[in-house]
């Protein structure tokens, strides 16, 4: 084993974190800001790239630094490691309403791919990359599927996703269609495309998007039933307007403007 080999506790319903148990000299490493809280003789680090240790020295921690940053990504990430005596605790919080789903990469072929948002935390050692899709489809009408992230090694990682979470396995040439932001995560074998949606006026009349993804098996695909996208555009679309509304919300803005507001 390449890897650390951490235990976990994930606790709530719908606003989950998971609580990582370190062994002494054991190091977890995470997103930057994902941290939610840990016990003493616990050390933080800031390191360049995701110090799975791959590359080798100055020119490997760029090229991993390099990888995440087209992710969209920060160039660094933060280990957390127990230089103490006995067991210790660190916890991870999602960023938005969803589940944490903990991936044994050693059951899983060794090869996670998944939406570049989506992960949360890993035992250190495990390789945070990324995974182009050569179809041109893929790269010209894929939005936030082209460019996704890749998980690889022999321990456990953590991702998170909107809303609720279901795990499909798809037999050798089962297919299943997919809304390109519904995609949380995939094994490595499972082949990806995108499709355009047949007729004119589904397109643009249906109330979803042009296109979406066509996974065809063998594997494992995670799909989240609420992506953040379609949360941010839902609350921003609910919002009222800078000058005020005089249907929806107008009893709010009168006790408002009561106590002295605008």
């Amino acid at each position: 084993m390449n890897n650390h080999e951490i235990d976990y506790k994930i606790y709530g319903d719908d606003m989950q974190f998971v609580e990582v148990e370190l062994d002494p000299q054991e190091t977890v490493i995470a997103e930057a800001g994902s941290f939610m809280m840990m016990e003493d003789d616990i050390h933080m680090e800031t390191i360049f790239g995701d110090g799975s240790g791959g590359g080798g020295g100055l020119m490997g921690k760029l090229f991993s630094a390099g990888k995440r940053m087209l992710t969209g990504e920060s160039l660094f990430m933060t280990t957390f490691t127990n230089q103490g005596h006995g067991k210790k605790h660190v916890s991870f919080a999602a960023p938005y309403p969803g589940k944490v789903v903990p991936m044994d990469l050693s059951e899983l072929g060794g090869k996670i791919i998944c939406q570049k948002d989506a992960f949360l935390a890993a035992a250190k050692g495990v390789s945070i990359g990324i995974e182009f899709q050569r179809k041109i489809g893929v790269g010209f009408f894929g939005g936030e599927g082209f460019i996704m992230q890749k998980l690889e090694g022999d321990g456990l990682a953590f991702v998170h996703a909107g809303g609720t979470i279901v795990r499909k396995e798809l037999l050798p040439g089962q297919s299943l269609r997919v809304d390109t932001g519904c995609l949380v995560a995939m094994t490595g074998n499972v082949q990806y495309d995108i499709e355009f949606v047949k007729g004119v006026k589904t397109a643009l009349f249906g109330g979803e998007g042009l296109f979406f993804a066509t996974l065809r098996g063998p594997g494992s695909v995670w799909i989240q039933s609420l992506p953040f996208s379609r949360l941010a555009s839902r609350v921003f679309a609910a919002a009222p307007s800078r000058g005020g509304s005089k249907d929806e919300g107008s009893a709010a803005k009168g006790i408002f403007d009561i106590f002295g507001g605008d």
